[in-house]
């Protein structure tokens, strides 16, 4: 189950919003004890989401906050930008600039081992 920061994302984003009215404090969300609630609500032109509302982006949510922790798995997988570099280089210089290159294989490999929902 996602947690109220990622059903928060996921209503805004649904309704025409980016999650920079969170990161620009238009939506701030505060931890009271027993979970996070809706502290300030100030979104130009969207009404802040009910229970029902949030809940219903559950679903979506969840997949999107999964694909954001396999995003980060691929990043720290991958070479460093210029090892790729070289070896995209070294590929195309070998006439494999396609699906039989090194660089192709490798990029392969992390996106099998770390699949996206």
């Amino acid at each position: 189950m996602a947690d109220l920061y990622w059903k928060v994302k996921t209503y805004l984003e649904a309704n025409g919003k980016t999650e920079d009215e969170i990161i620009n404090r238009n939506v701030i969300l505060e931890n009271v004890g027993d979970g996070d609630v809706i502290k300030t609500w100030n979104v130009s032109g969207v009404s802040q989401p009910n229970d029902s509302q949030l809940t219903s982006t559950n679903t979506l949510a969840t997949k999107n906050f999964n694909n954001e922790i396999i995003k980060n798995t691929r990043r720290m997988a991958y070479d460093r930008i210029g090892e790729q570099l070289d070896l995209l280089y070294k590929d195309m210089a070998a006439d494999k600039g396609d699906k039989t290159g090194e660089w192709f294989k490798a990029v392969k490999k992390v996106k099998d081992d770390n699949p996206k929902e």
